[in-house]
């Protein structure tokens, strides 16, 4: 995650994204670096408009935050069990008993 957020830091500040701004950005920040992840990194985002990724999950995450919020909502209605009635008459449950003690 905190080579997206590199990348995303180099974005916002206008510059272009490269390998070596990520791995000055991840130094300056004290963080290991993985180069086959910066590498990854630099190939994934080939061809990205970062702007448009950007403004598709801010507009996902309100509708993914409301989805669970829904299912909470409703959760407690169906987790209070209807009761059920006893068909069993009491004689029933005495022959029960008396297959236990044989």
């Amino acid at each position: 995650m905190q080579y997206i957020y590199a990348a995303l830091l180099i974005y916002k500040s206008g510059k272009e994204i490269t390998e070596d701004s990520i791995k000055a950005v991840l130094t300056a920040a004290g963080a290991d670096i993985d180069d086959s992840r910066v590498k990854a990194l630099i190939s994934a985002l080939e061809g990205v408009d970062i702007e448009e990724a950007i403004a598709k999950a801010a507009f996902a995450a309100p509708a993914a935050a409301a989805a669970p919020a829904a299912a909470a909502a409703a959760a407690p209605a169906a987790a209070e069990p209807e009761p059920e009635e006893e068909d069993h008459s009491e004689e029933e449950g005495m022959a029960g008993l008396g297959a236990l003690f044989g």
